[in-house]
Parts: structure tokens; sequence; C-alpha cells
């Protein structure tokens, strides 16, 4: 009597796993990348601050590169350069 609950609630886990598999894999791979790019943002700081090219180490600049990429990095620049 008392396995029905969790059979049941192991069921619907399982069927709401499979039918967002593809919306959470899209979430993990973004905050792979993400990570990648802040880590990025992480080494270039002090390289940047040296060339008087610095950008901010923050979660927004480095989901900017998360989702674009280089071209993301060039747009950052950009803004950078406007902005000053």
């Amino acid at each position: 009597m008392t396995a029905l609950p969790w059979l049941l609630g192991s069921l619907g886990v399982v069927m709401t796993l499979a039918i967002l598999r593809r919306p959470l894999g899209s979430l993990l791979r973004l905050a792979g990348r993400t990570g990648l790019g802040l880590g990025f943002l992480a080494l270039f700081g002090p390289i940047g601050q040296l060339l008087g090219a610095g950008l901010g180490v923050n979660l927004f600049n480095a989901l900017i590169l998360g989702v674009l990429g280089v071209p993301g990095f060039g747009l950052l620049m950009l803004l950078n350069w406007v902005l000053r």
C-alpha cells in the first residue's frame, strides 16, 4: 500500500524529465558555455587592464560570451569602447 505513491511519484518524475529532456539539455549546455565565458573573462581581465581594454568579470558578460561566443567578445569590447 505504501509503495503505490512512491511508484506513481517516480513515474511522474521520469515522465517529466523525458518531456523536458531537450530544454534541460539546452540549459545545461548554456550553463557550461557561460562557465567557460566566465573563465575566459577571469583570464582576460588582468591582460585587458594592461592593454586598456578591461572587461568586468560578471555573469552578464559571461552569458553574452556563452550565447554569442567570439562575436560576443567583439560586441562587449565595442560596447566598452563606445561607453567610455
